[in-house]
């Protein structure tokens, strides 16, 4: 790369990556609101294959955690990682077919769910011909950002960096050994793994995909953005790196805690549980430091909209990451499992967490990124509440209906037989996905406002060109 000629970070792949993830994030969200809708009237699929919960609920999820939540991820370590190494990106033609090919594999891909092309793996639906496509955009990620690393003019590498580059290495790793398979045809592969085998592979790449995707990807985010908006340096610094390595080998083991009394070994299911507990320790690490964090900037929350969501996002982060582990001890997990307790805690995860803290990091990075200011500051702070009230509607409904489930599932009679029916109970859940389609409505609402509010700041104006400083930063600075 010429950097003598092109002293300027490479930013226009940053808002085209963000205007990405908004165009999914309404998309993918209004799946989600129809098959809420469907589990209330289920005639609304008309009789369409294509518009059945089994189709759209996969273009839901992957729509979500790939479309919007890994092009947010690409935008926010493209940004961060030139500023962090003070160069600009390595090889920016590969960042930006890492920008388009992202995208078209991702349509094509919710095409071909919708059309019943699937391996049927949770988070991994897509058939062999995706998963090579995304096994080489992947790579490309992985180079262009640990070029960038390796082009470093501050030899300290920051801890956002760390939890970056944890995403792309082990997201590949669990990707690759996951979806090893024998092709039959265009449309179908079977899996080289079977029965027990295949489960316990699975779960460690379903989980794992949670912790270093969904967890370690956005931590990143959370450790670059938030000193940057709170106008501090980490509380700690040594605690960030402690934590990051105690999650990075911590995470790995909890995957087969799904899969408590099956057929995997017992061990298995014990040695899951126990590193699940272990997760708590550096989990609240992670969120005390970025609590103490803002805790000297407290006053920016009133009228900060965008450090308002990064901070609820690290309270829903405490929440799902104690909840999780404590749905992983056996006695907790034979109600919750299989319940709809378990989609109240990924969605305090994906709305709360997930969500939150890049909604928080784009009202915070687009306005620089063209060099004005947000359009309207009141629909964010209607955002900001239409988002709360809608996450803990939403979580609450889904633990009242996941902890009735899994009560009347073990109620027996004086015979021994079950109490009830597996569908006089789901008969009896209608009032409870009745308040999930509010919810989710609410939430969707606010979404929608963010999109035109950030589309409207980015109207009429081009991204910004910004130089890297001459002068070197301290170990820690954020740039």
């Amino acid at each position: 790369m010429d950097n003598d000629k092109q002293q300027f970070y490479y930013d226009d792949v940053v808002t085209r990556l963000v205007q990405f993830s908004l165009i999914w994030a309404v998309i993918a969200m209004s799946a989600g609101i129809y098959i809420a809708a469907e589990l209330i009237w289920p005639a609304l699929d008309f009789g369409q294959f294509w518009l059945s919960f089994g189709r759209l609920r996969p273009l839901h999820t992957n729509g979500i955690i790939f479309g919007f939540g890994i092009s947010a991820l690409m935008a926010t370590a493209f940004y961060s990682v030139q500023r962090t190494c003070h160069v600009p990106l390595f090889l920016p033609k590969l960042a930006w077919f890492c920008c388009y090919a992202w995208q078209v594999c991702i349509l094509l891909g919710g095409l071909s769910l919708l059309a019943g092309w699937t391996s049927t793996k949770e988070y991994a639906e897509l058939e062999w011909p995706f998963d090579i496509a995304i096994t080489v955009i992947w790579v490309c990620f992985g180079v262009v950002f640990f070029g960038t690393i390796a082009n470093r003019k501050i030899k300290p590498i920051y801890i956002s960096n760390w939890f970056y580059g944890g995403l792309i290495i082990v997201i590949a790793m669990l990707h690759i050994v996951n979806n090893l398979a024998l092709p039959v045809s265009i449309d179908k592969s079977y899996s080289l793994f079977a029965g027990a085998q295949d489960a316990v592979v699975q779960w460690w790449y379903g989980h794992n995909a949670v912790g270093f995707l969904l967890t370690g990807g956005f931590l990143g985010m959370m450790y670059y953005f938030l000193p940057k908006q709170a106008g501090q340096p980490i509380w700690s610094y040594r605690l960030s790196v402690v934590a990051f390595w105690a999650f990075t080998y911590s995470y790995i083991w909890a995957g087969p805690h799904h899969l408590h009394y099956t057929a995997i070994p017992d061990w298995v299911q014990s040695l899951a549980m126990v590193m699940s507990l272990i997760l708590l320790a550096p989990s609240w690490a992670t969120m005390i430091n970025g609590i103490m964090t803002v805790s000297k900037s407290s006053e920016k929350l009133r009228d900060n909209p965008s450090l308002k969501f990064i901070v609820l996002s690290l309270a829903f982060y405490g929440l799902a990451t104690f909840e999780g582990p404590m749905m992983a001890i056996k006695s907790v997990n034979i109600v919750s499992h299989f319940t709809d307790w378990t989609v109240g805690h990924v969605h305090s995860g994906a709305l709360g967490w997930n969500a939150m803290i890049t909604y928080g990091t784009f009202y915070f990075l687009v306005p620089r990124l063209v060099g004005g200011t947000l359009y309207s500051v009141r629909l964010a702070n209607i955002h900001f509440w239409l988002a709360l009230s809608g996450a803990i509607l939403y979580i609450l409904a889904m633990w009242a209906a996941g902890v009735s489930q899994g009560l009347l599932w073990l109620s027996i009679d004086e015979l021994g037989q079950l109490s009830y029916t597996f569908n006089e109970i789901m008969a009896s859940m209608t009032p409870y996905y009745g308040l999930r389609l509010v919810a989710g409505l609410l939430f969707f609402s606010g979404t929608v406002l963010m999109t035109f509010n950030l589309f409207m700041t980015i109207k009429g104006r081009q991204t910004v060109k910004v130089n890297p400083p001459v002068v070197l930063a301290s170990r820690e600075a954020t740039a």
